[in-house]
């Protein structure tokens, strides 16, 4: 793992240099290139952007580790709220959610509860929701929060991280669920005794998790994969092997960041694969942006460009 990561992902937890990055317009306009606003109003315009060009969306706001419980109430009227307008606006935009913004540090029957309301919500929208993932620590809740979710409906989706040892096994346990699993590579600071430190290993376990969710079992059960990376080698490798494997076309989809890889994912779209893209919106994206340069420390020149250039 390289030094420049770590410092990246140390600083997105450090509270001030959060309050003194948020505060400079040369940063907040370096943001703006991978955020296309703090409202939903801005994320929804995007979203119907995004559509004129045959890509669908995921909305998510940014934010984690709720202090009060009053405020994971907020959280879930919030998203009772982007639910509608996304149906009002005829959009294939999805939700996407973390556990700790429903109550989980709080309580986690108010987490559960809140779950609940925002499936019955999804269902009555004809949507798909989605439960990030959060640190280590977070991965057998969120699991657990998962399994709760999944025995209600089927409009229910988890991520899970490919730079974890363990998720090859946890891949397994819910492929009988017929489960919606979006692999992501990880962006949290983890110890080298539970997470891959080299970027090559977590690019290779990437790739087998995915290979085991196009296998005929996990198909035949009814798994959707999101294959979540900007990495273009991994997404032709990936798309290679699925040629060559005859895998049809409903077993999975491509995921991307907004603003990441503009390029390569209009190209994507023209060339009719199935794109859906996060966009983030919100407030609280300091932490959340410092972890996207440190999923690429290469995207740190990018910024400087964006900032100087």
């Amino acid at each position: 793992m390289s030094v420049m990561r770590n410092v990246l992902l140390a600083g997105s937890t450090n509270a001030w240099l959060r309050d003194r990055a948020t505060k400079a317009a040369f940063v907040r306009r370096a943001v703006s290139a991978f955020m296309p606003g703090e409202t939903i109003d801005e994320a929804l315009r995007a979203a119907g952007e995004l559509t004129r060009d045959g890509i669908t969306t995921i909305l998510t706001r940014l934010g984690e580790n709720i202090t009060r419980v009053e405020e994971a109430e907020e959280v879930t009227q919030h998203y009772f709220e982007v639910l509608d307008k996304v149906a009002a606006a005829g959009l294939d935009a999805q939700v996407s959610v973390k556990p700790t913004q429903l109550g989980l540090d709080q309580d986690p029957a108010i987490c559960r509860t809140n779950l609940d309301r925002l499936i019955e919500r999804t269902e009555a929208r004809n949507t798909f929701l989605w439960i990030d993932m959060e640190g280590s620590p977070y991965v057998d809740p969120t699991l657990e929060l998962y399994r709760y979710g999944r025995a209600r409906s089927p409009r229910i989706g988890v991520a899970i991280q490919a730079y974890l040892f363990r998720t090859a096994k946890d891949v397994e346990s819910l492929i009988p669920l017929g489960s919606a699993i979006r692999i992501v590579k990880g962006a949290y600071l983890e110890p080298p005794d539970i997470a891959f430190p080299r970027k090559a290993d977590v690019d290779e376990n990437f790739f087998r998790l995915c290979i085991r969710l196009l296998q005929p079992d996990a198909i035949q059960a009814g798994c959707l994969l999101h294959i979540a990376t900007h990495d273009m080698a991994l997404v032709e490798r990936l798309t290679a092997w699925i040629k060559a494997n005859d895998i049809p076309a409903s077993a999975y989809e491509f995921a991307m960041l907004y603003g990441i890889q503009r390029g390569h994912q209009l190209r994507m779209a023209q060339e009719g694969k199935r794109l859906r893209v996060l966009i983030s919106y919100g407030e609280y994206w300091f932490p959340w942006y410092m972890r996207r340069l440190a999923e690429r420390p290469a995207n740190v020149w990018f910024v400087a460009k964006n900032l100087f250039g």
